[in-house]
């Protein structure tokens, strides 16, 4: 166990230590120890507008995937119709795909669809494309809810007459709560963190965080900045997957309360 969590952080404790090097080619040991790099990133325009599309992306692509992927999770858990099996296989399958064929794939669908219209790469397609895997995870989390939430108070809210839209706010809703914030925290981490697909359907000029490290890495003015960015990275992303974690934990699900409406 010790040697399996030693090969997973160690590389990332080596690139927070980087970050702190006085040497720009990163030897080792460190010949010094300096906050000037975490200082120029703070102060890199790069950065900071990298920064901004990687949130704005997330922020675009969440929303879509909570709203498609509670639908689809909804209709196969709840329903039984031809090819229910085949619904949820083909929902799961582009976070299976390696990420270079899914973005060729959107990258092709685009040009052939968009750009007859007059829409051309940007934000817009890098929304789409990180939404159809950050789908996935949101349609996990609520299938994986629904299956320990008995459908018995959604039936009740029925016989009391409630229609569809007040049983889903009052008994459906309140039970899948955690699943949809655990999913919608995955979703926006998994977007933020996002290169491949990025790539393929971000227009000139447009770089997310993972992209401009990608693009920067090789820079030697730049490589002990990239370093604190990566660095950064690590520590934020603790959060959002500790707070899925959370949420996503097996315990008893509190029954709703049932409202005659």
């Amino acid at each position: 166990m010790i040697g399996g969590l030693a090969v997973i952080y160690l590389p990332l404790l080596l690139v927070l230590l980087n970050s702190f090097n006085r040497n720009r080619s990163f030897a080792w040991p460190p010949a010094g120890i300096t906050t000037e790099w975490w200082v120029r990133a703070w102060q890199s325009d790069g950065v900071r507008h990298a920064l901004v599309a990687s949130l704005q992306a997330g922020a675009g692509a969440t929303p879509v995937a909570l709203v498609l992927g509670t639908m689809t999770a909804l209709a196969v858990q709840r329903y039984r119709f031809f090819g229910r099996r085949a619904v949820s296989f083909l929902v799961i399958l582009p976070i299976a795909l390696p990420g270079i064929v899914t973005g060729i794939a959107l990258n092709a669908a685009f040009r052939t669809v968009l750009g007859p219209a007059g829409i051309g790469f940007g934000m817009l397609t890098v929304v789409i494309g990180h939404a159809t895997f950050c789908i996935v995870v949101v349609f996990n989390n609520v299938v994986a809810r629904l299956r320990r939430t008995s459908p018995s108070a959604e039936e009740a809210s029925a016989d009391l007459g409630a229609h569809t839209f007040q049983t889903f706010r009052h008994v459906t809703f309140p039970a899948l709560r955690p699943a949809l914030l655990a999913g919608g925290i995955l979703a926006f981490a998994l977007s933020f963190d996002e290169i491949v697909v990025t790539t393929f359907t971000a227009g000139p000029g447009l770089q997310t965080l993972p992209v401009w490290i990608y693009a920067n890495l090789a820079r030697p003015n730049q490589a002990p900045v990239v370093n604190v960015v990566a660095a950064v990275l690590v520590l934020i992303s603790v959060v959002p997957i500790y707070l899925a974690q959370r949420l996503s934990a097996d315990g008893p699900t509190a029954a709703p309360s049932l409202q005659s409406p």
